[in-house]
C-alpha cells in the first residue's frame, strides 16, 4: 500500500495496532501461564480480554474504511512479543517471584506499544474528523492505560517486594 494522505497513514496504523494486538494476545495468554501470582494471574486474564475487546474495535474501524484489518504485520510487536516470551516464559527462573516481575516488565513493554499506537491513531482521527473513530480509540487508550496502571500497583504492591526477598 503506498501511503500518499493522512487517512492512507491513519489506517496503516490502526491495522499495525491490530497486528500488534494479534501478536500480544498469544503471549500474554503464555505469560499468564508462566504466572505465580494469583493477582497476577488474575490481571493477565483481564489484560487477555482487553486485547481481545480492542481488537474487536480495530476490526470494525478498518473494515468501516474498506480495508482489510490483516493488511499490516506488525514488527514492533514481534520483537517485543519474542522478548516477552525469552524473558519471561522461556527463561530459568530459581524464583517465581522474580519471574513474576519479569513477567509484569515484559507486559507492560507490550502495554506501552500500545498506549503509543492508540494515541496516535487517536490524534489522527482527529485531525481528520473522525470523531467517532477518535472516541474509540480514545476509549481503547484509557483501557490499555488502566491496565498498564494496575500492573504498576501489582508490581509495587505484591511482586516487586516478593522478588526484593529472593
Amino acid at each position: 500500500m503506498t501511503i500518499t494522505t493522512l487517512k492512507d497513514l491513519y489506517v496503516d496504523q490502526l491495522q499495525d495496532l491490530y497486528s500488534a494486538n494479534r501478536q500480544a494476545i498469544q503471549v500474554t495468554r503464555e505469560l499468564k501461564e508462566a504466572a505465580s501470582s494469583a493477582q497476577l494471574r488474575k490481571a493477565l486474564t483481564a489484560g487477555v480480554d482487553g486485547i481481545e475487546e480492542g481488537m474487536d474495535h480495530l476490526k470494525t474501524l478498518i473494515e468501516n474504511h474498506d480495508a482489510n484489518p490483516r493488511g499490516e504485520h506488525c514488527k514492533g510487536m514481534e520483537g517485543l512479543a519474542a522478548e516477552a516470551r525469552a524473558h519471561g516464559v522461556e527463561a530459568d527462573f530459581s524464583d517465581e517471584d522474580v519471574r513474576d516481575a519479569s513477567i509484569i516488565a515484559q507486559y507492560q513493554r507490550m502495554t506501552h506499544y500500545g498506549i503509543s499506537g492508540y494515541g496516535t491513531a487517536a490524534a489522527f482521527a482527529r485531525r481528520l474528523g473522525l470523531e467517532n473513530d477518535a472516541s474509540v480509540l480514545a476509549q481503547c487508550l484509557e483501557d490499555t492505560r488502566s491496565g498498564d496502571t494496575h500492573m504498576t500497583q501489582i508490581a509495587s504492591g505484591e511482586v516487586n517486594p516478593a522478588a526484593a526477598e529472593a
